[in-house]
């Protein structure tokens, strides 16, 4: 036999005063005793002792339990109760709980331990403290009867320690869902990045066709470059040939009119003073305007400078990446001039080893040809020749210097008279240089006001849009800041789980496939109002998910599709199939209780054929505002409805009563889900439009760029305008006033010029007498000799080693020339500062600032000198004028000579003319190759050259028309003498373009125009591309790396979770259902044992069989001889009946060695209180019983009675009497049930 509880020991323990002993208990005990005697408090001491807490023990305080504590006359500081077990091996264990101040102490066998061993101690016996299952307290047996389904529930879990899992569980669940969202989190980032990369792929293709596109550009513009200088040379060298043959042919011209001029220079030493005087003035004239000019250059540079100082600031910036690139090719071209000097070197060397050579051989020559003898001879006859000569040669010396300074006199006139010409050409050149500009420029404000006009246009145009996108913009962040707070208000804005998102999809599928289905019933409907959520979400139950179909044919070839593609089992409603009962239109008019209305009015819907679903689903269905109103309802009127309070419990028509308001809440939220898609449908449209909005604010960059262009199109207009202004009015005017001077000038000269060619033509007849008589007598002298030596004359023989020597001594000079130039050029590179000029670059944008300040000033101050130099030409020429008038009478008398060398003149003129076309033509060519070369500088078109570098040309372009300086001049001469040392490398122009002449230069020219036009227009429709984007796809290709790892590894910890949570969850769902089952099993046995009827019928069943834990546990009676009804609608010993068969079959499942009733038998008649004691009778043989009863029929059937009074005198005081019954004989005619029923007392 199991352990049995021997008797209690109490001390001073509520009403019992002092020590007492309770017991022995026999294996079926009886405790009796009038109302307030003291039992119950016995049945707290057995509680206090087995470890319940003080605070289920109808106290407040652990010291209230000390006898006369409650009325503050406590009879000691402690108190103990004693439970004496014996165990099934005859031993005793003795458990003691003691109240020691504050709190209590444990003990078994006297000996101190914990709570803990304490519990674990009686557990090993079969004693559970939390469940409980050796005690039931009075009025716990109606308590179990109305235990709601959920509180079941939680009964079962204490039995069966399902419920010590409960917070691991759930712990567990939480850490799966969480684990689950973050690996979706990670799977839309990873989505997320991918997309990113094709971005970003896409941007890559994009700037390398840019890249390409750029790279077409440059090779067009190079072609054009290429050809247009080639054929520019080609020109050059053209022209250059004509100008040489022109010039020969004028140099002769020259030497005929020398012949004239000599026999009309008799005649001008009369006017020799005039021209001596006139002479001084032209110079002094000649100095200023010299000064004038040079001055001019100066002031018109200075205003170049001004002019363009802005843009320059700007090239200053840009010019800090070119130095970069001029340090590389600086470091390039070092080595080149080193290669270069080394050649030129040894060029040197082996041409100095050649004439050294050749120097040997013609010693060698020189040796055979005059011996010592004859050089020294050679000399004598040198010396006797010139003093035979002597007075010869003082006369040719002194006719020779008369004739050098007419000669000089002459080509000082000359000079004076082309350069008057050049100066008259130039300034007519210049005067319709001013009239060109002018017009240019009038033309360049025309286009520039038109392009302001567009551009002001398309201004507003981009302005008002601009201010549209942001104003919208404002506005669709308000909506989505209104969404994302209704979102969050919602508190569902969390991922789908991976089932929902299966659930979704199958649903699109069967949407697609099937044109008969509709869509599940929750996504069709929602209750008008949120208060409503949980009460529809009670009634539609499993119908919240029901797919909706027209047919029962649609609905089985889904079922079919989905058994096809292993899909999990759904519910489907066809509208042809179901049937329903019409709607019950007298409920809408129930006014009492207050709020009441059928479910279905509740629920807005679109389809019609949603409410034939809904129909079916909730019926006439009614929701209240509370419970007690929904049960009213439901059992309290003419007759039974189905009734749903707000929080969800549910009053079924059969009595049942259903809540689970925490799992309600859950599936209620899925209708927030539900709007939640229509939230974030609008939110991401409102998104795409908030991005198409904002690509039209980044128009923006756009129109500051057209304000800057209509900025500088002003800018440029009134630039052109003081320019227009500046030219007309005092450039025009200027040249005008030069043009009639230089006329008037020109008509002076000829009479002069006229006697200087007669008097130098006299003496060149008397120089060559006097070379002939002098040579004769030489060739006297020498002629012995010359005949010695084989020379015709003395003067072949000193010419022909003269002019060797002169050959020799060039050659080596050039030599010499080239490497000391390589020598200082190379010198001069490795001396320049390759790091400085970025450094200079970075503080000359400061400098630039301060240098247009400056240019300003110096510009103001040239012009002052300017106006000052030009007064005292003026001056001097009227000064000259007067002089003029009084040459002109003078040379009135060599006019007839002069009319002699007029057609000569002619001739010449014509020459000349011819020569000046030619030399402006070729200006013109070079001026041309200037701009070619100055452009393709400027527009960054790297030539290939093979000698020279762009970047050391001049900048100023001297073709311009604003420039003053004469082609003729020094500046530019020097030029283009530096850029005619520039050799480009014509390889990379195609032969076709070489060959090509004549018109063809023009078409060719103008299709590779075309091409370039046609690349640019391509590169213009595209956008600027994200150069970049090579790093950017790295970038995102490094991202998709970490994302893919952060998956892998969230997909890790989801699976570990799920599978940690799959063991708590069976774990739970084994214990549980262990427990539950056999229950279930024995509780039916049990019913009808206690009503001792096979008719009788008790069952159990889970509102939840996958997870019974979760929700309640439905426990259903059926009485001998009725119907089936709710455990509600039982009579009181109906329900204590069917209440002690749950208890028993509970503790049947871990039974207690003993079990303690506190008046079970309360609310039983005579019949079902005898049917109890006759199951406790036969139960006692394997369990003990200790009942408190005061119904006799109850208490005279057990083996034992104890008794508890109170003592006389003091009723605060419980006294306690055993009497043992199994010594009694039972009554004759007694009833037997295998243990005594009845005995005399």
């Amino acid at each position: 036999m199991a352990a049995v509880l021997k008797h209690i020991e109490v001390q001073d323990f509520k009403s019992y005063l002092g020590k007492q002993v309770i017991g022995p208990f026999k294996q079926f005990t009886a405790i009796i005793g009038p109302n307030g005697a003291g039992k119950s408090n016995l049945m707290d001491a057995i509680s206090f002792v087995l470890g319940e807490d003080t605070k289920l023990l109808r106290c407040t305080r652990v010291k209230d339990l000390i006898h006369g504590a409650p009325i503050g006359k406590p009879v000691a500081t402690r108190a103990h109760v004693t439970a004496v077990i014996e165990q099934e091996d005859d031993s005793e264990l003795r458990f003691t709980r003691t109240i020691a101040g504050q709190g209590t102490e444990y003990r078994i066998n006297k000996r101190i331990v914990s709570y803990q061993d304490y519990s674990k101690e009686l557990e090993r016996l079969g004693i559970l403290v939390k469940a409980k299952n050796f005690l039931v307290f009075q009025g716990a047996v109606e308590q179990i009867a109305m235990k709601n389904p959920r509180e079941r529930c939680s009964l079962f879990e204490e039995i069966s320690g399902s419920g010590s899992l409960s917070k691991d569980y759930e712990d567990k669940r939480t850490e799966m869902v969480r684990a689950e969202e973050d690996t979706q989190l990670n799977y839309q980032k990873k989505k997320g990045i991918v997309a990113e990369r094709k971005e970003a792929r896409l941007e890559k293709e994009e700037a390398e066709k840019y890249q390409q596109l750029t790279t077409d550009l440059e090779q067009a513009q190079l072609d054009v470059a290429l050809f247009r200088l080639f054929h520019n040379e080609k020109e050059i060298e053209s022209i250059s040939g004509d100008l040489k043959s022109k010039n020969k042919e004028c140099d002769k011209q020259n030497k005929g009119r020398e012949k004239i001029e000599g026999l009309i220079r008799e005649r001008k030493k009369e006017t020799a003073r005039v021209q001596r005087e006139m002479a001084e003035m032209d110079k002094e004239i000649r100095e200023k305007e010299a000064d004038l000019n040079r001055k001019r250059p100066q002031y018109i540079k200075s205003k170049e400078k001004t002019s363009h100082a802005s843009k320059k600031l700007e090239q200053v910036k840009r010019s800090l990446a070119q130095s970069k690139r001029q340090q590389e090719s600086h470091i390039r071209e070092i080595n080149q001039l080193e290669e270069e000097l080394e050649q030129s070197r040894h060029r040197l060397d082996e041409w100095e080893a050649q004439i050294h050579e050749e120097s040997q051989s013609q010693g060698d020559q020189l040796q055979q040809q005059l011996t010592d003898s004859q050089l020294k001879r050679y000399h004598e006859l040198k010396q006797d020749a010139a003093a035979r000569v002597a007075q010869s040669s003082s006369e040719l010396d002194a006719t020779k210097r008369d004739q050098k300074l007419d000669q000089d006199r002459l080509d000082t006139d000359n000079r004076t008279k082309n350069d008057f010409s050049t100066k008259l050409q130039q300034k007519d050149r210049e005067m319709v240089e001013c009239i060109k500009r002018c017009e240019k420029v009038q033309e360049c404000i025309d286009q520039s006001t038109k392009s302001i006009e567009e551009q002001e246009l398309l201004r507003k145009k981009l302005n008002g849009e601009v201010e549209v996108a942001e104003r919208r913009s404002k506005e669709i962040e308000n909506e989505i800041a209104s969404i994302i707070q209704d979102i969050g208000d919602a508190n569902v804005d969390r991922h789908e789980n991976s089932k929902a998102t299966r659930k979704a999809e199958l649903i699109d599928n069967l949407k697609r496939l099937f044109p008969g289905v509709f869509d599940r019933l929750i996504n069709l409907c929602e209750p008008i109002h949120k208060k409503y959520r949980v009460a529809v979400t009670k009634v539609l139950s499993g119908n919240m998910d029901a797919i909706i179909v027209d047919t029962e044919k649609t609905a089985r070839e889904c079922i079919q599709y989905m058994k096809e593609q292993r899909a999990p089992p759904e519910t489907f409603l066809p509208m042809d199939f179901i049937k329903y009962k019409p709607t019950d239109e007298s409920l809408r008019d129930i006014r009492d209780p207050r709020g009441v209305r059928l479910v279905i009015d509740v629920v807005k819907y679109e389809i019609p054929v949603v409410k034939k679903a809904l129909q079916f689903s909730c019926g006439n269905a009614l929701v209240c505002e509370t419970v007690e109103d929904a049960r009213l309802v439901a059992f309290e009127r003419d007759r039974r409805y189905k009734a749903v309070a707000l929080d969800g419990t549910l009053f079924q028509k059969s009595g049942i009563i259903s809540g689970g308001l925490g799992d309600l809440k859950s599936k209620a939220r899925r209708w927030d889900e539900k709007a939640l898609t229509h939230l974030k449908e609008k939110k991401d449209k409102l998104m795409a439009e908030l991005k198409e909005q904002l690509k039209i604010r980044r128009k923006e960059s756009e129109l500051k760029s057209i304000v800057s262009q209509i900025n500088g199109l002003q800018n440029r207009i009134r630039y052109s305008q003081g320019d227009l202004k500046n030219t007309r009015e005092r450039q025009m005017k200027t040249l005008e006033k030069e043009l009639t001077d230089l006329r008037n000038n020109l008509t002076l000269f000829e009479p002069r010029k006229n006697e200087l060619v007669d008097r130098m033509k006299r003496r060149e007849i008397k120089i060559t007498k006097l070379t002939d008589s002098m040579n004769n007598a030489e060739d006297s002298v020498f002629g012995e000799f010359c005949f010695e030596i084989g020379v015709n004359n003395i003067r072949e023989f000193e010419e022909k080693e003269l002019k060797e020597q002169q050959e020799k001594t060039a050659k080596r000079l050039e030599f010499q020339n080239q490497i000391s130039r390589l020598e200082n050029q190379l010198q001069y590179e490795e001396e320049r500062d390759k790091d400085g000029p970025v450094k200079q670059t970075e503080l000359k944008v400061k400098e630039e600032e301060k240098l247009l300040k400056q240019m300003r000033n110096e510009e103001n101050k040239h012009l002052e000198a300017l106006e000052a130099d030009q007064e005292e030409v003026n001056q001097a020429k009227a000064g000259r004028a007067v002089k003029e008038e009084e040459l002109r009478d003078k040379n009135g008398l060599v006019d007839e000579v002069r009319k002699q060398l007029s057609d000569t003149n002619r001739e010449i003129t014509v020459s000349q003319k011819a020569i000046t076309a030619l030399e402006t033509k070729l200006e013109q060519k070079r001026s041309e190759r200037h701009g070619l070369l100055t452009s393709s500088k400027m527009e960054a078109v790297e030539l290939p050259l093979l000698r020279g570098q762009l970047e050391d040309l001049d900048e100023t372009s001297h073709g311009d028309s604003e420039s003053s300086v004469s082609f003729g001049s020094q500046s530019t001469r020097r030029i283009y003498e530096k850029e005619a040392q520039l050799q480009i490398n014509y390889r990379k122009l195609k032969d076709n373009l070489k060959s090509v002449t004549g018109e063809d230069v023009k078409k060719t020219l103008e299709r590779l125009h075309n091409n370039v036009s046609d690349v640019e227009s391509s590169l213009g429709r595209i956008q600027a591309p994200n150069m970049r984007a090579n790093n950017r796809l790295e970038t995102v290709n490094e991202k998709i790396k970490e994302v893919s790892t952060d998956f892998d590894q969230a997909r890790q910890r989801a699976k570990k979770a799920k599978s940690d949570f799959e063991r708590v969850r069976r774990e739970r769902y084994d214990r549980f259902s262990k427990c539950f089952d056999h229950v279930s099993n024995k509780i039916d046995e049990i019913y009808k044992s206690l009503s001792q009827n096979q008719s009788a019928q008790a069952f159990l069943g889970p509102e939840n069989p996958e997870e019974p834990y979760l929700d309640g546990i439905n426990y259903n009676c059926v009485a001998p001889g009725k119907r089936f009804r709710p455990m509600d609608n039982l009579s009181g010993g109906e329900k204590t009946v069917a209440a002690l068969a749950l208890l028993f079959a509970i503790h049947s499942y871990k039974p207690a060695p003993f079990f303690v009733l506190d008046e079970i038998d309360a609310a039983l008649d005579n019949t079902n209180i005898s049917k109890v004691a006759s199951y406790i009778c036969e139960q006692s043989c394997n369990l003990q019983f200790i009942v408190i009863s005061l119904k006799e029929e109850f208490y005279t059937r057990s083996n034992a009675l104890v008794g508890i009074y109170p003592e006389v005198g003091d009723c605060t005081v419980s006294k306690v009497l055993t009497l043992d019954l199994d010594q009694y004989p039972e009554e004759v005619g007694a009833p037997s049930s295998g243990h005594s029923t009845s005995h005399h007392t």
